[in-house]
């Protein structure tokens, strides 16, 4: 875990249990104060699950962008094998806890040095990289043709839903914050701008991942 995030954690912890030890909110109303508004995020997503197939991606390390493909692979696989049509099967992607760079754009990872401080590695060379791994793409020269459809771009085209937990989000705040030398809502206005387009950020990824199978998801621990 990330040490702000774990830090947050504990504040949360601590500021919870006086307020138990005092008769005072419960620890919804503590983790409350630590969320934008309800309306910052979309949630009309739940709406855009449809069909006899139904897969929730539960992405939680970077791992080369393996969570992100697998749900590609899924889709192309039901195709393939049962003759499954695209409207007929829906992929939900959830970047949360260490897989949070995946959510942001290139500029992100080449503003902060992404790949190199993480270690990544290319999902088909195993080579180091500094382009992130869920958004390769064939224009560049990272994915051959036929599989160019294996990134974020290909699940949003492909009719999926792609969502980022906003607690982890935080650590990107934070990183923003740490080395642009901006007040946490600065940073957070342009962590924001770097977020990749189509991805919805949601109250957390616990949230993401339960509302998901509440619409009839099946679980997969994807990364």
């Amino acid at each position: 875990m990330h040490p702000d995030r774990r830090e947050f954690l504990g504040r949360l912890a601590a500021g919870t249990a006086m307020a138990a030890a005092l008769n005072l909110a419960p620890t919804a109303d503590a983790l409350a104060a630590t969320q934008p508004p309800p309306e910052a995020f979309d949630l009309t997503w739940f709406d855009r699950v449809k069909g006899t197939h139904r897969a929730v991606f539960d992405c939680t390390e970077i791992e080369s962008g393996a969570g992100v493909l697998r749900a590609v692979i899924w889709k192309n696989q039901y195709a393939q094998f049962l003759q499954a049509a695209p409207d007929d099967m829906t992929a939900v992607v959830v970047i949360r806890h260490s897989a949070i760079p995946l959510a942001m754009k290139q500029e992100y990872w080449d503003l902060y040095k992404v790949g190199k401080k993480n270690k990544v590695k290319h999902p088909f060379t195993d080579k180091d990289t500094d382009r992130n791994p869920a958004m390769l793409t064939v224009e560049h020269g990272d994915l051959p043709a036929p599989m160019g459809g294996l990134n974020i771009d290909g699940v949003l085209k492909s009719g999926g839903i792609v969502l980022a937990c906003n607690l982890a989000f935080g650590d990107i705040v934070s990183n923003v914050a740490n080395e642009d030398h901006l007040e946490p809502a600065t940073a957070r206005a342009k962590a924001l701008t770097l977020l990749h387009p189509g991805i919805l950020l949601q109250p957390s990824g616990v949230f993401a991942t339960l509302r998901a199978q509440d619409a009839r998801c099946g679980y997969l621990k994807a990364s």
